[in-house]
């Protein structure tokens, strides 16, 4: 196994473009943990530690960010408004038929619709961070209060959100991955060694419990791949057509589909719409309106529970991931696509029949990986019910998101180094 690595680390370091990017990434994500670590003024940050580690929503939150919500820090928002946004907008290319039309227009509408959910991110970043202040002035945290402590601490967390949103696109473009998923996986791996020492001193046998943690890890990374993996390969032929003066036959290939199509963004997804009304509802509970309080412990006191919390979570997901899955597998387009290239599914008539065809299959792989993804995300409160070990919040959902990103980033190297060959040869 060594023998092998050892010449294709040296060969990814001999090739001055790839090994540029891979330097460029690493040290966008070494800026991006070293500004999670400068924290903001006027915060006590042991009672917000505190607060963190008795609350499920804003463990979560915080898992996510890699630490950078509970110490308060100058990017504690992370990229969590840029996801919001990227959610409204996909909901919104469903309701306005402008807005759908544009995402059918290649690289323009694509570059349109980011532009689009940058610009709904700053509102975003601005509404969260005030709602966040007001939570932590609630609980007694934040001692000023002043407007002018207000603006500041808004304006440098919203800075900071639209800073990290541009990073995550400039590894995207210069770097190797994606560069949001990075970057929200560097964050759990930064919180994966303070759950680890958090977990041992909460356990009495630290050697049992570590050996069998560590079993669970790699029996999960082991299905979490072998699920990304699987794919449903639909038969797909190509007429006969003239090539260099000659005819050919049938070509015979397939349409790959995906288990797990949707990748990671639904459980991002699904943590985004559990963690906002969370924080809104501790920061209700201020009101001087009795009716307002009342609902707001309400929902702390649904969300709080575990069983709860976990039955919304694994709908949540389940959902987000036939909805996602729609959104970038649209059976129409691909059968017009397919007759236009002249291709065919044996059996099956192209047009119309070729496309309930497709959407019969879709729905049924789907199933399976909305499924999987939705049994991967309420994981760890099964874990934690069973243990009563709360400290290890990464669970499922961390372990997906990291070995995902890591696959694609993985995969993109290969690419990469597939491409050069190929340029190799052809020189």
């Amino acid at each position: 196994m060594i023998d092998k690595i050892i010449p294709l680390l040296k060969r990814i370091w001999s090739l001055r473009d790839l090994r540029d990017k891979l330097i460029f990434t690493f040290a966008i994500v070494v800026l991006f943990r070293i500004l999670a670590h400068i924290p903001l003024p006027g915060v006590d940050t042991t009672g917000l530690e505190s607060i963190f580690n008795n609350n499920q929503i804003l463990g979560m939150l915080d898992l996510f960010s890699g630490g950078s919500v509970s110490r308060f820090s100058i990017v504690m928002l992370g990229v969590g408004p840029y996801i919001t946004a990227s959610i409204v907008i996909q909901l919104l290319t469903i309701a306005i038929p402008a807005l759908e039309q544009l995402q059918k227009e290649g690289e323009y509408g694509k570059q349109k619709i980011n532009q689009y959910t940058r610009y709904l991110s700053i509102p975003l970043s601005i509404v969260e961070s005030y709602g966040f202040i007001r939570l932590l002035q609630s609980q007694g945290i934040l001692s000023s209060t002043s407007i002018s402590d207000y603006l500041l601490i808004i304006t440098i967390s919203t800075a900071g959100s639209v800073f990290l949103m541009w990073l995550g696109e400039l590894i995207s473009e210069r770097g190797i991955g994606n560069g949001i998923s990075l970057l929200i996986s560097a964050g759990i791996i930064a919180g994966i060694p303070s759950q680890i020492m958090a977990t041992a001193q909460v356990v009495d046998n630290k050697l049992l419990i570590g050996i069998e943690m560590l079993l669970i890890v790699v029996l999960m990374i082991a299905f979490i791949v072998w699920m990304n993996q699987a794919e449903r390969r639909v038969p797909v032929s190509y007429a006969r057509r003239v090539r260099s003066d000659r005819t050919v036959g049938v070509i015979d290939s397939y349409l790959p589909i995906k288990a797990n199509a949707a990748g990671v963004i639904p459980i991002i997804f699904a943590t985004s719409m559990l963690v906002i009304p969370g924080v809104f509802a501790q920061f209700l509970q201020t009101s001087q309106s009795q009716n307002i309080k009342d609902i707001a412990s309400s929902i702390n006191v649904f969300l709080s529970n575990n069983l709860y919390y976990g039955i919304l979570f694994f709908v949540l997901v389940f959902l987000f991931t036939f909805f996602y899955t729609s959104i970038i597998f649209q059976p129409k387009n691909i059968a017009e696509n397919l007759q236009k290239q002249g291709g065919f599914i044996p059996g099956i008539r192209p047009g119309l029949q070729t496309s309930a065809y497709l959407s019969m299959i879709i729905y049924k792989v789907t199933f399976a990986g909305a499924f999987f993804l939705s049994i991967i995300a309420v994981f760890p409160f099964l874990m934690q019910s069973i243990t009563g070990i709360r400290t290890l919040a990464i669970g499922g959902t961390g372990i997906l998101i990291i070995v995902s990103v890591t696959l694609e980033f993985v995969s993109q190297v290969k690419s990469n180094l597939i491409m050069r060959s190929y340029d190799n040869f052809a020189s």
